[in-house]
């Protein structure tokens, strides 16, 4: 139910088919309304039983399978400025599709997304992690205790720069992004580059790449490695509660 400027109340129909192109959406929406969210990518993976109410899988959140995006007959597709392509957008909306996409850089970003979605987009309930996260993540940003740096990939090894959610996660948990400041969201740094910057502590997350204690730690000689969840560290959605708690322990 919504109250327009005039004064009379409108009703919303509830979105009853949703396709998702976010992993992170997608655990979000399905923890209101499973059976509702009728496609998502391959990548995404929670929550675990995904796959017993899915109708169908759309392939990657670079190249999805747009005739069967179609073909589902969605009342909504959920996309983001990051993770989707422009183009793919442009030609599910040319063929009559809605889609609403999503702008994430920030942990209150995320929040205020899920509010609009929730409440103007889909017309359901807002679930109850929302609140817990909102209230677990945006209050006063802390004091910086340690600065860190945030890898997602080797060869060519790039790390977390500008403007983005993980950072600014990283910051809510005292953390500062050594490669913040620079014009690049994702640049590319060597990992004699890591160290030379003078960082504490480098975060080695499994995804997108999988770093692994075999794999990831031996590149920084001079300074602390910690592994740790990249669902925890770069997904927006329930898994936020959790995460406040997991990555604010001292390895």
């Amino acid at each position: 139910m919504r109250m327009a400027e005039s004064g009379t109340v409108s009703y919303m129909k509830s979105a009853g088919r949703v396709v998702s192109l976010v992993p992170s959406i997608t655990e979000a929406l399905a923890s209101v309304r499973q059976e509702a969210v009728v496609g998502a990518t391959d990548w995404c993976t929670h929550p675990a039983d995904l796959d017993e109410t899915l109708e169908s899988r759309v392939r990657g959140t670079k190249n999805p399978d747009l005739d069967a995006i179609r073909a589902l007959r969605p009342d909504v597709v959920i996309a983001n400025r990051e993770e989707n392509r422009e183009l793919d957008v442009r030609r599910l909306r040319e063929s009559g599709v809605r889609v609403e996409v999503t702008r994430i850089e920030t942990v209150p970003e995320a929040v205020a997304t899920y509010q609009h979605l929730f409440d103007d987009v889909l017309g359901w309930p807002r679930p109850a992690w929302l609140a817990e996260v909102d209230a677990l993540w945006c209050g006063p940003v802390p004091e910086v205790t340690r600065t860190v740096a945030i890898p997602v990939w080797r060869d060519p090894w790039m790390v977390v720069g500008a403007a983005t959610f993980t950072g600014d996660l990283a910051r809510r948990l005292c953390w500062a992004n050594a490669f913040a400041a620079g014009p690049d969201r994702y640049p590319k740094v060597e990992p004699a580059q890591i160290e030379a910057a003078g960082v504490d502590l480098v975060l080695l997350p499994d995804e997108p790449y999988v770093f692994t204690a075999d794999d990831g730690p031996e590149a920084f000689p001079q300074t602390e490695t910690r592994l740790v969840s990249g669902r925890l560290l770069t997904w927006y959605g329930p898994s936020l509660v959790e995460a406040r708690t997991v990555l604010s322990r001292e390895p």
